[in-house]
Order: C-alpha cells, then structure tokens, then sequence
C-alpha cells in the first residue's frame, strides 16, 4: 500500500511517496518545493502534480501533511504559522480530500515527528513517549497510553513556551524560555550572553577569528570539541537548562522514553552529561528510574518519515 506525505516548511516543502512496510515505510520517490514566498496556491497545485502522478499507476491510501502551527488539525485548517504567513485560514484537508477523495490528515510537525519516532523511531514499542523538536524552535508531541495528545485546541506540548529563568536568550517571545536555552536559534543567543563574560574573552575571541560571523550551535559543538572553553561552557549551560525541562516533564507526564531530535540528534554527547545531572537531583527517583532520554531515531529524514507516518494513521 502506497502513501503520501507531505512536509511544509518555512523555506521548503517536501512531497514523499511511501510503500508501507511492516516496519519502517520504504521512501520511493520525493520531490523538494521553495516555499518562501511563494503563494501556497502554487504549493498545493506542485503537491498535486506529484499525487496525479503517482496515481496514474498506483493506489494512494492516504496523505499526510506535517506543518508548523499553529493550525486546527480536526478542521485541517493551517492558520498562518510565523515561518508561512501567508498560509491564513488555509483549508488544506478539505483541498486534498475534495480534488482525489483520498483520507487526508493534518497535524503540527512535532506531533507528527511524535507519531512517527513513536511508530518507527526511538520511541518504538513504548505507550508514552515524549518527542522534542529543539530545532529552529522547541516544542513537544506526546503520546499518552498509546495515543496522541494533542489538547482542547492543539496547543499541547508548548514546553518552548515555559520561562525557566527571569531572564536570559530570547526564545518563544520569552527571554530565559525553555526555547530560548534549547533550541538551534536559542543556543546562538546564549552564546553572545556567555560571550561578555570575561573568563571566556580570550576563547571566544579565538572562536570567532575562526567562524567569523557565522555563530551558530553547528559550529559551536564543533570548537566545543575541539575542546574550545568558550563553546563547551555555552553547551554546558543548555544542557542544563535541558536537564531542567526534562525534569518537569518527567514529573508531569512520567513518560517512558523521551526523544529529542534536531540539535540534540547532532549533539548529545554535549548535551546529555549536564541533563542527567540535573535531572539527578531534580525529578522524582521513582519517575526518573523509568525513563530513556534519546536521541531521534529516524535521523534526519525525520520530516520526511513524519508526514507519512500521519497518511498511514492509526494515532
């Protein structure tokens, strides 16, 4: 059985034609569409295109569309994400289902990276699993006793959105957020804070001279490795920053394993040492003793895995 999946992204949209397999779905054809500032009229009609095509000799048994939010997955409305505005009140389940009566479905791209690490990833096998984005930004997709959890109005799992510290880099439009500490864009901001610190003057300025203006947490774990002081204290301090929002989702939810893809897939070796500490001391010992903190298993072709996930259903 074939499916489609469809990724929309702020600078680039993925279509995705998968076989279903009793495992991990086989990806067999894909095409890439730029989306900034494009009119989603043009998306939709260069999505179809790829749908018409592969209709002409296979049988498509549903599409999967994983998009930021915020949008209204039970009406299948995308409502004017901030990387996509000019994606308003867009009805873009009923497009799809109206143009080639195929089951369509609609959810947040953490929500759909959950599904999909929860059926095929990491999360594998286990009922309550917590996906973390900590890309561009940071937020969750929880399954709960083996289902998805979206809340009253798809707002679940803004753990981006909590403030850990009064202040702090700038994340989620709150200075010192979960986001503004862990997340690609938030490590950046951290680094010029930690900057102006002068026991790191002479490794940051030696970092630097090396990257010149391209401070980023890609080339901050690779001097941090490097054994540069200045990045290793930046990742030592969102790691435990982390370890303090893993704690209170440990604390909340009680998941089994937890999964965090983007920076952290790329970096826990960075990461995880300062987490596990802090969530040592700060999560209950019976809540901690259960859970996996890991890294995405499904790697970077995670968006990709994740809109076919949701075309497959059963979430």
């Amino acid at each position: 059985m074939y499916y489609i999946g469809l990724d929309i992204g702020g600078t680039k949209c993925a279509a995705t034609l998968g076989k279903a397999t009793e495992s991990l779905p086989i990806i067999q054809d894909k095409e890439y569409f730029l989306t900034a500032g494009q009119n989603p009229t043009v998306i939709l009609e260069k999505f179809s295109a790829f749908i018409e095509k592969h209709l002409k000799d296979k049988q498509i048994q549903g599409i999967g569309i994983s998009c930021g939010g915020p949008l209204d997955s039970k009406r299948g409305i995308i409502m004017r994400p901030p990387s996509l505005p000019l994606w308003d009140d867009i009805h873009i389940v009923e497009y799809f289902e109206n143009k080639f009566n195929i089951k369509t479905y609609l959810q947040n791209d953490a929500n759909a990276c959950a599904v999909a690490e929860w059926k095929f990833g990491a999360g594998k096998g286990s009922d309550n699993v917590v996906f973390l984005t900590f890309g561009t930004g940071f937020g969750a997709g929880l399954i709960l006793d083996g289902k998805l959890y979206s809340g009253q109005n798809d707002n679940a799992g803004e753990i981006g959105h909590v403030r850990l510290t009064a202040s702090g880099p700038l994340g989620y439009y709150k200075h010192g957020s979960c986001e503004g500490y862990c997340s690609g864009s938030g490590i950046a901001r951290l680094a010029l804070i930690i900057a102006k610190q002068k026991r790191y003057k002479d490794s940051f300025e030696e970092y630097k001279k090396a990257v010149g203006d391209e401070i980023s947490a890609k080339t901050i774990a690779e001097h941090a490795r490097l054994g540069n002081e200045f990045c290793k204290a930046v990742y030592r301090k969102s790691g435990i920053m982390l370890g303090r929002t893993l704690s209170i989702l440990v604390d909340v939810i009680n998941p089994q394993k937890i999964v965090i893809g983007g920076v952290y897939m790329r970096s826990h070796d960075l990461l995880y040492p300062h987490a596990i500490k802090v969530m040592k001391k700060e999560c209950l010992s019976y809540s901690l003793s259960v859970v996996e903190v890991l890294p995405a298993g499904l790697s970077e072709n995670i968006g990709d895995y994740a809109a076919l996930a949701l075309a497959i259903g059963d979430y």
